[in-house]
C-alpha cells in the first residue's frame, strides 16, 4: 500500500486570469527610460507573485500538496543588462508564500528551462547556467523555504559525444554553489540520457533523481522499470523528501513525446504496478497541457480502479 500525492505545473488553467509568468521582454525593457524600467519591473512581478500565492490558496483549498512555481515569476532576473534585486522590494510578498507553503506542508519546486544545463563545451553556457540556478534558489530563500525544495534540470545534450558531455557535467557542476547543488535534483529525458544513465549521474554526485516515466517510455533503458525504480527511489534518501515523478502521456502515436491535454490511465498504470511493488510513498507532478483539470481527471479516473482509495483531494492510496 502506498500513498500517492498529485500536482500540477505553474498554471491553474481553472481560476480567471491567473499566469504567474506574464513577462517584459528585454527589447521592451531597454525602449523605456530608467524609472519606466524599474517600474515595470515592479509591476510585472508583483502579478506573478499574487498570482502564484492566488493559486497556492487554490491548491489548499482543493487539497492539492504539490506544485511547481513558474519559473519565470521575475521578468529579467538572471539577464546581464539588468540584473535587478528583486527580494527587497518583494520581501514581504516573498514571505507571505514561503509561510503559506510551511503552514500547510506544500512541497513546492522550480524546473528551469532546457538551457540550464552543465555539458555544453561552451564556457558562457555553464556560466548562464550557474546564474540561473543560483537565481531560483534566491527566489527560495527570498520565500524562506529554500531549504525544503528542490530545483530540477535535465542533465542536457550529448554534443555528438555522450561519454565526453558526461565529462564536462562532472566538471562543470562544480563551478555551481555547493548550498545550490544540495537543493538541485536531475530528470531523465526523452531523446538523450536514458534512466539509467541519469541515475548513474545522480548516484556519482549524490543527487536526487526525478523520475519521469513518459520520457522513460520514449527513451529506453537497457534495464527493466521494475530493476530501476529502487534504485532511483534510493537516491532521495539523504533528504527529508520522498520521491518524486514526473507523469504525462503522449499526443498521439505520430507525436509520441509531445504531452497530451490530459493523462491517460492506461499509459501509466504499468508505472503505478512497478511503483506499488517497491512499497515506496511517492509524490507525482502531472505534465499536462491542461495542467490542474488534467490532476482532477487523472485522481477520479485512479480512484475508480479497485483498491485505490482517495483520502484527499489530490491524493490517494494504492
Amino acid at each position: 500500500m502506498v500513498k500517492i500525492r498529485f500536482g500540477y505545473v505553474s498554471h491553474a488553467l481553472s481560476l480567471y486570469e491567473c499566469s504567474p509568468a506574464r513577462t517584459l521582454t528585454f527589447t521592451r525593457w531597454k525602449a523605456m527610460d530608467k524609472e519606466e524600467r524599474y517600474q515595470k519591473l515592479l509591476e510585472v512581478t508583483g502579478i506573478n507573485l499574487r498570482n502564484t500565492l492566488r493559486m497556492l490558496y487554490y491548491n489548499i483549498a482543493n487539497e492539492i500538496e504539490v506544485y511547481r512555481m513558474s519559473s519565470s515569476i521575475v521578468p529579467l532576473a538572471t539577464h546581464p543588462d539588468v540584473l535587478w534585486d528583486f527580494r527587497t522590494p518583494f520581501k514581504k510578498e516573498l514571505r507571505e508564500i514561503g509561510e503559506l507553503v510551511k503552514k500547510h506542508n506544500l512541497r513546492v519546486s522550480l524546473h528551469p528551462n532546457q538551457f540550464t544545463l552543465f555539458t555544453s563545451p561552451k564556457e558562457t553556457i555553464t556560466t548562464n547556467a550557474v546564474k540561473d540556478m543560483q537565481y531560483h534558489y534566491d527566489l527560495f530563500e527570498g520565500m524562506g523555504i529554500h531549504d525544503r525544495t528542490i530545483i530540477n534540470i535535465h542533465v542536457g545534450g550529448a554534443y555528438g559525444d555522450k561519454t565526453e558531455a558526461l565529462k564536462r557535467f562532472y566538471e562543470n557542476i562544480k563551478q555551481l554553489p555547493y548550498h545550490v547543488k544540495e537543493r538541485m535534483s536531475l530528470e531523465n529525458d526523452d531523446k538523450t540520457y536514458t534512466a539509467e544513465e541519469t541515475l548513474e549521474v545522480c548516484r556519482n554526485e549524490r543527487i536526487p533523481f526525478v523520475f519521469d516515466y513518459h520520457h522513460h517510455q520514449a527513451n529506453l533503458s537497457e534495464r527493466s522499470l521494475t530493476e530501476l525504480l529502487p534504485d532511483i527511489f534510493q537516491t532521495w534518501s539523504h533528504l527529508d523528501l520522498i520521491p518524486k515523478v514526473h507523469l504525462s502521456s503522449p499526443k498521439s502515436e505520430k507525436e509520441f513525446r509531445s504531452h497530451a491535454d490530459f493523462v491517460d490511465p492506461a499509459f501509466i498504470r504499468p508505472f503505478f504496478d512497478a511503483a506499488r511493488e517497491v512499497g515506496q510513498d511517492l509524490d507525482v507532478m502531472i505534465e499536462a497541457k491542461q495542467k490542474d483539470k488534467a490532476l482532477h481527471q487523472l485522481v477520479g479516473d485512479l480512484s475508480k480502479i479497485r483498491g485505490v482509495k482517495r483520502v484527499a483531494g489530490a491524493t490517494i492510496i494504492w
